[in-house]
C-alpha cells in the first residue's frame, strides 16, 4: 500500500512539472518569440476610431459671387455617462436639458443603454449657440461628463424662392442607409433631402476624417499613447446656372400667387430662374423648428412642392403650339383654309364654346393661333387630325416623359390614348375626348418645365437640350473649375425646319395682333408667345398660362430666353401669367429691377401688392 502511494505521488509530481513546463514554454513563445504580433493585436483591440465630419461644400449663383448656401459655426453638446456618478446622473441630465432648452426625455431618448457604462460621448444637441456653451462651461464643476465641440451647420442665405432648387439637409434615414451604405454613408450622417442638396450630395458631402485613440476596456483614453488623426476633406463647391437677380425678379413678378415661373436658355438648357410659390425657409431644418415644419407640412397649398417640375396641369391653349405643328406636318388641312367660328358649335348633345362667345368669324391657321380660337382647333382635331395623330405629335415634342433635369422628383405629365382610357375607366374614347384634347383640356397634362422645352424646340428647329441647374463644380480651396456642365441634346425632331419657322411667326402674331397684344407688345424687346387659360371645373377660377421667347428677331440663339409662367386657379386674374411674363422680359432686357420694370410698363397698381 505504501509503495502504491509513493508511486501515485511521483506520478502527480511528474504531471505537475509537465504542466508547469508547458505553460512556461507557451508564455515564453507568446511574450518573446511572438511578442510583436500579440502586442499589435492588443493595441488594435484597444484602439477606437472616431469620425471627424467633413464640412459640406458651399453653393453659389452663376456668377460665383453670391453665396446661396454656406456653413455657419456652431456647437454640438455630448454626454459621456460613464463619467457621471450614478447618484448625479438624473440631476446632470435635468440641468443640461434646462440650459439647452430641451426636455430631459429628449436627452434620455438619445442615450442607448449600452453606452451608460462606457466612456463614449453621445451627441445630445446640435446647432448650439456660443451663449449656451458658455452657460454650460460656467457650471462645468456640477456637470461632469458634459462636453462640446465645434460642428458647422448649414445656413441658407436670403434663400426665398430658391428653397425648392437648393433643398435642405437632414439626418440619414434607415431607407437611405440601406441603399447608400456601399457609397460610404453611415448611421448619423447628414444627407441632402431635396433639391441640389440631394442631387449632388456625393459632391457636397466631402470626405470624412477620423481619429484613432488608444483606450482601455471601458473606453477611457490611455495617457502617453499617440493618437492618429486624418483630417476631413471639405466637399466641392457648386456653382449653379441660377442668376440670383433674375430669381428675385421672377419671384416678385409672380407675386403671392400659387404657381411657378421659369426662365431658361433654350440654346443650352440652363435654368436661369425657377420660382415656385409658396416656398419655405430651409433654415427651419437647421434650427430644428418642429412647430414651423408642422405648419408647413399641413398647409393645403403644399409649400414643399416644386410646381415647376413636380406638378402637371392641363396646358389649355398653349397646346395649340403642338396642334399647329401637327396640322402643318400632317398636311391634313391647308394653313390658308378657313373655318367659321360663331362662338359655339353643337356636337354630341352639348354646346362647345369658344372663349370669345361672340365668335371670331372665319379664321385661317395663323389667325386661329393668334386669337386662340377653340372652335378652329376642336373641329380640326375631331375631323382632320384624330386622337392618334394628336398623341403622336405630343410625344414628338417630348411630352409624357421626364426631361432628366438635375433636380429630384420630376414628374412626366401625361399623354392620353384611347387604349389608356379603356383600361383606366372601361369606357370607349369618344370624339368629345378628342375635341377636349385638341384645346389642351381633358386628360392631357404637362409640367411647366415641359412647356419651356416645347418652346425651346420651336426656337432650336427641333432640338431640346437637357434642362440643368448645375453650371460648375469648383475646388473649395483654390476655386479652380473641376467640372463644367456641357449642353446635351436629349431630343431631336425630324420635322421640317420650315414648320418651326411658321410657328415662331404665329407666336409673334399672338403678341402683335392676338390675345397677348397687351401688355407684351413692348418697345424694349420683340416677344413671341402663347397664352392659355385652363378650366378646372370652377366657374370663377382658371389656371393662367403664358409661355414665350425673346428676342424674336435675334439671330444668335444664345441671346434668346424662354419664359413660362403658370398661376394656379386664378380668381378673376386670367391674365396674371401674362403680366408676370411682361415684367420678367422688361426687367431682363432693360436690366431693370422689379420695381423699375413695373414702372416702365405702367403697372403701378402692382407696386401695392
Amino acid at each position: 500500500m505504501r509503495v502504491d502511494k509513493e508511486i501515485r505521488i511521483i506520478i502527480f509530481k511528474v504531471f505537475f512539472f509537465v504542466v508547469v513546463f508547458a505553460y512556461v514554454i507557451r508564455i515564453f513563445s507568446m511574450q518573446i518569440l511572438s511578442g510583436d504580433i500579440h502586442l499589435s493585436r492588443a493595441q488594435n483591440i484597444s484602439r477606437r476610431t472616431y469620425i471627424i465630419p467633413a464640412q459640406r461644400g458651399e453653393i453659389f449663383d452663376r456668377n460665383f459671387t453670391r453665396p446661396l448656401v454656406i456653413n455657419r459655426d456652431s456647437f454640438a453638446v455630448s454626454i459621456t455617462t460613464a463619467e457621471v456618478p450614478r447618484n448625479m446622473l438624473d440631476d446632470v441630465i435635468e440641468l443640461t436639458a434646462e440650459i439647452l432648452g430641451i426636455s430631459s426625455s429628449d436627452i434620455i431618448a438619445r442615450l442607448p443603454r449600452q453606452y451608460f457604462q462606457l466612456f463614449h460621448p453621445v451627441e445630445i444637441a446640435s446647432n448650439v449657440s456660443m451663449n449656451t456653451v458658455s452657460a454650460l462651461a460656467e457650471r462645468k464643476h456640477i456637470l461632469p461628463g458634459i462636453s462640446w465641440h465645434i460642428k458647422p451647420v448649414r445656413s441658407y442665405v436670403d434663400v426665398g424662392s430658391l428653397s425648392h432648387i437648393l433643398g435642405y439637409v437632414g439626418d440619414i434615414s434607415r431607407e437611405d442607409l440601406i441603399s447608400l451604405h456601399n457609397l460610404g454613408y453611415q448611421q448619423g450622417d447628414v444627407i441632402g433631402q431635396t433639391g441640389v442638396e440631394r442631387q449632388y450630395d456625393l459632391l457636397l458631402r466631402g470626405r470624412q476624417g477620423w481619429e484613432t485613440r488608444t483606450v482601455d476596456s471601458r473606453g477611457r483614453r490611455i495617457p502617453g499613447r499617440e493618437n492618429i488623426v486624418v483630417p476631413p476633406e471639405m466637399g466641392r463647391n457648386l456653382v449653379l446656372t441660377i442668376d440670383a437677380d433674375l430669381q428675385l425678379l421672377a419671384e416678385k413678378a409672380l407675386g403671392p400667387q400659387i404657381g411657378t415661373a421659369i426662365i431658361m436658355r433654350p440654346a443650352t438648357g440652363e435654368v436661369l430662374a425657377m420660382v415656385s410659390y409658396p416656398w419655405f425657409d430651409p433654415n427651419i431644418f437647421t434650427y430644428g423648428d418642429n412647430a414651423a415644419f408642422r405648419i408647413l407640412a399641413e398647409d393645403p397649398s403644399r409649400p414643399f412642392l416644386n410646381r415647376a417640375i413636380q406638378s402637371s396641369y392641363p396646358p389649355a391653349s398653349t397646346f395649340k403650339i403642338i396642334m399647329s405643328a401637327a396640322i402643318l406636318a400632317g398636311n391634313v388641312f391647308q394653313p390658308d383654309q378657313t373655318i367659321l367660328c360663331q362662338g359655339m358649335i353643337r356636337f354630341g348633345g352639348r354646346d362647345w364654346h369658344c372663349w370669345h362667345r361672340a365668335g371670331h368669324g372665319r379664321l385661317n391657321l395663323t389667325g386661329a393661333f393668334a386669337q386662340s380660337c377653340n372652335i378652329y382647333y376642336m373641329v380640326l382635331g375631331r375631323d382632320n387630325l384624330g386622337v392618334e395623330n394628336i398623341a403622336s405629335a405630343s410625344r414628338s415634342f417630348a411630352l409624357g416623359v421626364t426631361s432628366g433635369i438635375d433636380l429630384p422628383g420630376e414628374v412626366a405629365g401625361f399623354v392620353p390614348t384611347p387604349q389608356w382610357k379603356e383600361r383606366r375607366f372601361h369606357e370607349r374614347w369618344v370624339l368629345g375626348d378628342t375635341m377636349n384634347m385638341s384645346i389642351g383640356q381633358g386628360y392631357l397634362l404637362v409640367t411647366p418645365l415641359q412647356m419651356c422645352n416645347i418652346v425651346s424646340m420651336i426656337i432650336n428647329d427641333g432640338k431640346i437640350f437637357r434642362p440643368h441647374v448645375l453650371k460648375e463644380v469648383r475646388d473649395p480651396v483654390t476655386g479652380a473649375v473641376e467640372y463644367a456642365t456641357v449642353p446635351e441634346v436629349i431630343f431631336e425632331s425630324d420635322l421640317d425646319p420650315s414648320i418651326f419657322e411658321a410657328i415662331r411667326s404665329d407666336m409673334r402674331a399672338v403678341v402683335t395682333q392676338g390675345t397677348a397684344q397687351f401688355p407684351l407688345n413692348m418697345r424694349t424687346v420683340q416677344i413671341a408667345g402663347k397664352t392659355g387659360t385652363a378650366e378646372i371645373g370652377l366657374p370663377d377660377r382658371w389656371h393662367s398660362w403664358f409661355t414665350a421667347f425673346a428676342p424674336y428677331d435675334a439671330v444668335d440663339p444664345n441671346e434668346k430666353i424662354v419664359v413660362t409662367v403658370l398661376v394656379e386657379a386664378s380668381e378673376f386674374q386670367i391674365w396674371r401669367a401674362t403680366l408676370a411674363s411682361a415684367i420678367i422680359f422688361q426687367g431682363y432686357f432693360a436690366n431693370q429691377s422689379y420695381e423699375e420694370a413695373v414702372r416702365a410698363l405702367g403697372f403701378h397698381h402692382l407696386l401695392g401688392n
